[in-house]
């Protein structure tokens, strides 16, 4: 578990955002990345400035789009953003084309995608270079 969080790139001391939490959510990665943080995660009212976010996306969860509009709003220019969502086979699943499509709607691509817990996948998604 700590490997796959580790793999997330983030460090002591940064600030992540956390938005999409239900019932559902992977308690061992919430609590991995706190961890590593040494802070807790902090909701969708946070109005401070973030060094990234993590998205817990389900297929019934509306638009994604929002989502990550919402995640920008507060984001640091260089902070990622990680979509997690269900792995395939599980309910709730989101194809990837579904992730790709709403982030080049909000200016994002998606970069890398790797199993972060028995349920869940996560999705790192970054804006587009300059000239690109």
């Amino acid at each position: 578990m700590s490997q796959a969080v580790a793999r997330l790139g983030f460090s002591s001391g940064q600030t992540i955002q956390e938005l999409g939490y239900d019932d559902d959510v992977d308690g061992d990665v919430r609590a991995a990345l706190e961890a590593v943080t040494g802070s807790e995660l902090v909701d969708e009212d946070y109005d401070d400035v973030t060094d990234g976010a993590i998205i817990w996306f389900r297929d019934d969860d509306g638009d994604l789009t929002d989502y990550l509009v919402d995640a920008m709003t507060v984001l640091d220019d260089s902070g990622p953003i990680w979509v997690f969502s269900p792995k395939a086979g599980r309910p709730g699943h989101v194809s990837h084309s579904d992730i790709e499509e709403a982030a080049t709607t909000s200016g994002l691509h998606a970069m890398t995608t790797f199993a972060i817990g028995p349920d869940w996948s996560a999705t790192r998604l970054a804006t587009r270079g300059r000239g690109k």
